[in-house]
């Protein structure tokens, strides 16, 4: 199914990594819950690039991702249009494709309300009765779904971000001296936020019970595209019914200027499945620290910025099975992750030259990023400052869930180092974290050295297996180095 957005120029300097929804069985083995729901755009010209969690199926973010591509890149936005016109356009754009949307569900919609009033109780066991109750549950399918989005547009060298729900959109900035400055730019709109709270309280909506129950129709946002149920029918949600208004909105919250002249750095753009199941495997406290380190080690690597964002994707989904197959204290959070999604758009930002190539079936291999994440911050502090060693320093090491207490090995004296900065995004307060501020640990002077053939001796010495194996499977000559 092709779009005409697929003739769009797409932009050379975003690469996208995905992975699809798991759940994981008693033997730690993972399968596909539901399709994809995701999806993303990235378009050059204006630089449009968005992320988009889909819910209960795949069409609104579908939908939403081709429909606001034609609401602003068909000569909506010029390079003459002041701040307030960008976000008015950015605010339309939004508002247009909702309504586009569930003109696609019209006469679906109309259908399932006059089915529903012929589906009286006496009839519900006849077989037309059943037919009528077959095509709702097929209209049904058919109409549900929403999605939350996070929208960057790049107009003017200037920087604008549009989220509705749950996604994150990160700013990482490159200073002179080799550091990164990250900022997370918004909160989510969900049931913990305060904001969203006044706002739904303002309707007549019980927050507190809102807080306490932490979802909305099966959902955290408290902003998203599509869901007609919450949009058309809140009055029968008891959450909702004394809202005097529309409480479940989509209308944007637009972010920021961000001036980006002179930047370097890159921008990340995260659905809220990849941001909840690093979370899941190591606490939200420092997520986003720990997500920068992956994208500038990958950076610092690879030639190619979809193989920069598929391994950190990759990543995240390892790091993520490995902590449930663990059993570890974090492992009950660990039994399943929806889809993830993270889109890298660079700013004059370098990779590296020769990194490390794909495979010729296309497969990324991730990288191995040594980090710890052994600080501990408050849930607003988001800036990271991080100093990486030369890139012919850096070695593709093997980690494992033990990365929490144990680093991967680099070579010589040289070893990234970190330290942290707490901003809170709501007060634009800065101030230093205690500690040595280091993200990263190494082996010491024990770590050994590649030879000349660029290997490693290894960590475990693997004799007891090879005897145990040679025992038991003696009719084979055994098993061992070669």
């Amino acid at each position: 199914h092709q779009s005409w957005t697929d003739d769009l120029p797409l932009c050379e300097m975003c690469g996208v990594g995905t992975a699809t929804n798991c759940v994981y069985g008693s033997d730690g083995k993972g399968s596909q819950i539901h399709p994809n729901e995701d999806g993303h755009l990235g378009e050059d010209g204006c630089f449009l690039y968005g992320v988009f969690n889909g819910y209960d199926g795949s069409r609104v973010a579908s939908f939403a991702s081709q429909c606001l591509t034609a609401e602003l890149l068909l000569g909506q936005l010029n390079s003459s249009h002041s701040d307030s016109d960008v976000r008015r356009i950015l605010t339309q754009a939004f508002d247009v494709v909702e309504k586009s949307y569930f003109e696609t569900i019209d006469d679906a919609l109309a259908e399932k309300a006059n089915l529903s009033n012929y589906l009286l109780p006496h009839n519900e066991l006849s077989a037309q009765g059943q037919k009528v109750q077959e095509r709702l549950k097929e209209l049904e399918l058919e109409v549900s779904g929403g999605a939350t989005a996070v929208v960057a547009l790049i107009l003017n060298d200037k920087l604008y971000i549009a989220s509705v729900g749950t996604n994150r959109a990160l700013l990482c900035k490159s200073s002179s001296d080799g550091q990164n400055q990250v900022l997370q730019i918004g909160r989510p709109h969900n049931t913990e936020n305060e904001e969203e709270l006044q706002r739904l309280a303002a309707l007549g909506v019980d927050s507190a019970r809102v807080r306490q129950a932490g979802l909305i129709s099966g959902q955290s946002s408290t902003r998203r595209l599509g869901d007609y149920r919450v949009k058309f029918n809140y009055t029968d949600i008891d959450l909702l019914s004394a809202a005097k208004g529309k409480p479940v909105i989509s209308e944007p919250e637009i972010h920021g200027v961000q001036s980006l002249e002179n930047v370097t750095g890159f921008l990340l753009l995260m659905s809220e499945g990849l941001i909840n199941a690093l979370e899941s495997a190591h606490g939200p406290e420092q997520a986003n620290q720990e997500i920068v380190a992956m994208v500038a080690a990958e950076l610092a690597l690879q030639n190619s910025l979809e193989a920069v964002a598929q391994s950190v994707v990759e990543r995240i989904k390892r790091l993520h099975h490995d902590v449930y197959v663990s059993g570890r204290q974090r492992a009950t959070f660990c039994s399943r992750h929806e889809d993830m999604t993270l889109l890298i758009r660079t700013l004059d930002y370098p990779l590296a030259e020769g990194g490390t190539p794909t495979n010729p079936s296309g497969r990324i291999y991730p990288v191995s990023v040594p980090y710890s994440n052994s600080l501990s911050t408050s849930k607003t502090s988001v800036m990271l400052s991080l100093v990486m060693p030369s890139q012919n320093t850096l070695t593709n090491g093997t980690n494992t869930a033990s990365t929490l207490e144990e680093g991967t090995p680099t070579p010589g004296s040289q070893s990234p180092t970190a330290t942290l900065q707490s901003t809170n995004t709501q007060t634009q307060s800065s101030s230093s974290s205690s500690g040595d501020g280091s993200l990263f640990r190494q082996r010491g002077s024990q770590a050994a050295q590649p030879d000349e053939t660029g290997r490693v001796p290894p960590y475990v010495d693997f004799t007891q297996f090879y005897r145990l194996w040679g025992s038991d499977h003696s009719e084979g000559g055994g098993l061992g180095p070669q």
